[in-house]
């Protein structure tokens, strides 16, 4: 066990969990003087719950106010992924209940305060995404300020998959990739790899996997006050070069295709480009949720010109919660988590003036 780990007591308190529960889903300790939060679902690719959350929060208070704490790292157990998303089958289950709503709310809400906390934490914040790094993942190590890949990575905001939107942040994180490349990754929920997260942003260097356990070390051994430029100095002596990022051969069809305001309009434009990778586009997008992905776009659109990650964060929250009440969302989950049959039969996609209604802010506000 790590030196100073945090009271199990207060992680149970915090999150309503059991003490044994909170220990065993997210592992909060002080290694030496780097505080480490350590994502503990392998089985369930450390999906992240809304007691883990809460856990994390009351880590985050702890690490920024503890004067041994010189930096803090987030991990994964297991060597599968980070994590691959919320741990949505709750929420499909509290429909059953009534309840689903103020469930996801809840949720939501607490998950993007951390995840605004992460992106402004006053000490260096480092995120390892080695594996499958995906939705609530993404939301807690892309708004790190030191983004570490590996060989192992794959990366994705796969949302429109399951009727849902690139939430946590991810329309801010999207929206500020080159050209059009996010609004691609984001209407189509594809997954991507370490030189690719180099190139839209959603990392800042590659290690390979053989590396880590020397980066540990020497960041437990770092001393207090340690600045932003001395980690990323010490990361940049153990990267790998890393090589052509496949997005990049394909940049010039999708800045093109994608430079629409319309999903008609970028729908048309895959078609008359004509070229297998345009139709393949084509095809995939036309498997997601219609809403979902008229949504993103929308949000997308919007995220471009905002001034802050919050204000991508509210809405996305008053989207998000919007679509609780919808079926596509249940039917998605459905159809990926609950039967896995693949098979998810849509709802025609939402006209514009409802999804224009879904993005005032909500009743309840992420940031009071």
């Amino acid at each position: 066990m790590g030196k100073g780990l945090l009271s199990p007591k207060k992680q149970a308190m915090e999150t309503g969990l059991s003490v044994d529960q909170a220990m065993m889903d997210v592992i909060i300790e002080q290694c030496g003087a780097l505080g480490r939060i350590r994502l503990n679902r392998p089985k369930a690719l450390n999906s992240l719950t809304h007691g883990m959350t809460l856990a994390i929060a009351s880590a985050l208070e702890e690490f920024a106010r503890n004067p041994t704490i010189a930096a803090v790292l987030l991990t994964g157990e297991g060597e599968r992924g980070l994590c691959a998303g919320g741990d949505i089958r709750v929420l499909y289950e509290a429909r059953a209940q009534g309840g689903h709503g103020g469930v996801a709310a809840r949720f939501w809400r607490d998950e993007y305060r951390v995840n605004a906390r992460i992106a402004h934490f006053p000490k260096p914040f480092i995120a390892i995404l080695d594996g499958i790094t995906m939705g609530g993942g993404v939301g807690l190590a892309a708004h790190a300020a030191h983004r570490v890949v590996t060989e192992r990575s794959r990366i994705a905001m796969p949302e429109v998959t399951i009727g849902f939107l690139p939430d946590v942040g991810g329309t801010w994180l999207l929206s500020r990739a080159p050209g059009e490349l996010g609004t691609y990754l984001g209407m189509t929920g594809d997954s991507f790899g370490p030189q690719d997260a180099l190139l839209t942003g959603f990392a800042d260097v590659e290690l390979p996997v053989q590396a880590l356990s020397g980066l540990l070390d020497d960041l437990t051994q770092a001393r207090p006050g340690i600045t932003g430029d001395e980690i990323r100095r010490l990361l940049a002596g153990r990267a790998t070069p890393s090589g052509s990022p496949p997005l990049q051969e394909r940049r010039k069809c999708i800045d093109a295709v994608f430079a629409g305001d319309t999903v008609e309009g970028i729908l048309a434009a895959l078609a008359a480009e004509g070229s297998p990778f345009a139709l393949e586009t084509l095809t995939l997008i036309q498997t997601k949720s219609p809403t979902s992905v008229k949504l993103t776009l929308r949000l997308l659109r919007l995220a471009r010109a905002s001034s802050s990650l919050e204000e991508c964060l509210e809405r996305e929250f008053s989207a998000g919660v919007t679509l609780t009440t919808r079926d596509d969302f249940y039917e998605g989950v459905r159809a990926a988590i609950v039967d896995k049959d693949r098979k998810p039969r849509w709802s025609p996609a939402a006209s514009d003036a409802e999804i224009e209604s879904w993005l005032g802010p909500a009743q309840d506000r992420v940031f009071p």
